[in-house]
């Protein structure tokens, strides 16, 4: 049950409150709130959404004969039953307001305050979902944690993970996402972060938000509503951060390689495994106590790639702030899994595809290919467009080209109507390597992904070889998940690590 009342729901949205039938009081808790009306249990709130293609107004009827006790809606019971069919006289207590997605903000604003759980806020250009997992599994070695789900981190997903609080957590560690000026800021008004996490700034969005100084001050919202006692983790090697000494009046703490003396946890003796993720020593200084020893914790880092170590210093950043030992940090470093699409490891019996399809800018396509370069094996690259990168778009893409070339990757396949430009760069910068070791062996382009889905299946053993690393990364509108399930039918079994 939830520390929530149909009243203080009407409360924070400032709508008409309609009670009627058996659970008609003002002072009824209830159990649950969400969008989604198949989620919505026996107590629950339904608030009703008007969407592209589905209007949440059609599923009241049934969320109330599921047991549903309040529907937050943007339409009267009568314009209902006129528009989709839905009998009045079925509704029970009802919420009218003028914005049911404005009033799923202002309940989870609300919620928000009325909860003891401390929040991890983080949010950044690249690594975010990734570091949240990290940040998640190190802190719930002490602490019972509630997490992000997926990838809901916009201004529906943060208020729906608030509204998942309950009594008995004490962190709630919450991605935020944005896309332009002004969401960071509604987000943190939300969820008002005690800890604020920045994982770089890099070129994400910038058909908005124009540079990366636009997205340093876009991402910096995330400070208008941190607690007054709130703590800041940065990292320490990014540019835009590692200069930022105090933000309305709080020291920042520092995570990274050790390029500057600031940084408080810091890793370093990095030996890589490959695919089978690192180990490394985190060193780290108590900023309490300049004058003790600095800790020094071992851990393995299952998940591959040097980026994945800076996010484990993140997550020891944090722990630091809530008082985990060595041990714990080290605990909960090793039990981190891999989240599907973000360099999710798939072992087949004769290969091995690294899952990286949810999305992709230049840092972490960049990242992708140097964890592609470990591999000792055949190397294929897809790689598809990366969205939303403003005027510099075909700079950008052409950059990936050139970078998986000196990477040293055998096969590069680029999809896509931005991926001509990574194409044309690859094709050129292997002309420069005419005879010299490492030059691909093969260098394609598809205008789109129905193209390239019917060369794989003409024609799969040339594009492929047996034994091969195969690394699907492209934006998430881009669709590469249906090339990744075609290629785990077409290639074989559904082992995971």
């Amino acid at each position: 049950m939830m520390n929530l009342t149909l009243g203080e729901i009407a409360q924070a949205c400032g709508g008409k409150l309609v009670l009627q039938g058996e659970k008609a009081e003002i002072d009824l808790h209830v159990s649950s709130v969400d969008v989604d009306s198949r989620k919505v249990d026996r107590g629950g709130v339904f608030i009703a959404t008007v969407g592209e293609q589905v209007d949440g107004h059609k599923f009241i009827v049934p969320v109330f004969a599921q047991g549903g006790i309040l529907a937050v809606t943007q339409k009267t019971p009568e314009q209902v039953e006129e528009e989709q069919g839905c009998p009045a006289s079925a509704w029970g207590n009802y919420l009218l307001v003028e914005d049911t997605l404005q009033a799923l903000k202002d309940i989870g604003e609300a919620y928000r305050k009325k909860l003891s759980a401390k929040v991890v806020g983080i949010t950044g250009s690249s690594g975010k979902t990734t570091t949240k997992e990290f940040i998640a599994g190190v802190l719930a070695e002490r602490y019972r944690v509630i997490k992000t789900e997926g990838n809901y981190n916009n201004e529906i997903g943060v208020p729906l993970t608030l509204l998942r609080i309950r009594d008995e957590h004490e962190v709630a560690v919450v991605e935020m996402g944005i896309s332009d000026f002004g969401e960071m800021h509604r987000l943190s008004k939300m969820a008002r972060p005690n800890v604020c996490v920045i994982t770089n700034i890099g070129q994400s969005h910038l058909k908005d938000l124009k540079s990366r100084d636009g997205i340093l001050k876009a991402k910096s919202e995330i400070f208008d509503y941190m607690a007054e006692d709130g703590e800041i983790c940065l990292n320490g090697e990014d540019d835009k951060l590692s200069v930022l000494t105090e933000i309305k009046g709080h020291k920042p703490h520092f995570f990274g390689w050790g390029g500057s003396s600031a940084q408080e946890v810091v890793a370093e003796d990095i030996i890589c495994h490959g695919l089978e993720g690192s180990d490394a020593v985190l060193r780290i200084t108590s900023p309490a106590d300049g004058k003790t020893e600095p800790l020094r914790v071992p851990v393995h880092v299952p998940q591959p790639g040097r980026h994945m170590v800076l996010n484990a210093a993140a997550a020891a950043c944090v722990a630091g702030l809530f008082g985990l030992t060595g041990d714990e940090i080290r605990a909960g470093i090793d039990k981190v899994a891999a989240v599907n699409g973000r360099t999710n490891i798939i072992h087949l019996p004769q290969y091995t595809l690294v899952d990286d399809c949810y999305n992709a800018n230049p840092e972490s396509m960049r990242a992708a290919i140097e964890l592609l370069a470990l591999a000792e094996t055949e190397k294929v690259a897809v790689l598809g467009d990366m969205f939303n990168l403003g005027d510099e778009y075909d700079k950008l893409h052409g950059q990936m080209g050139v970078h998986a070339v000196e990477a040293g990757i055998d096969r590069i396949i680029c999809v896509g109507e931005a991926s001509r430009f990574m194409y044309e760069a690859a094709v050129e910068k292997a002309k420069e390597l005419e005879g010299a070791m490492g030059r691909p062996r093969m260098i394609l382009y598809f205008p789109h992904r129905m193209a390239l889905l019917e060369r794989l299946s003409s024609d799969m053993g040339e594009l492929i070889p047996a034994g091969s690393t195969i690394l699907m990364k492209a934006s998430h509108g881009m669709e590469f998940a249906e090339v990744l399930k075609f290629l785990r039918n077409e290639l074989g079994g559904t082992e995971h690590r």
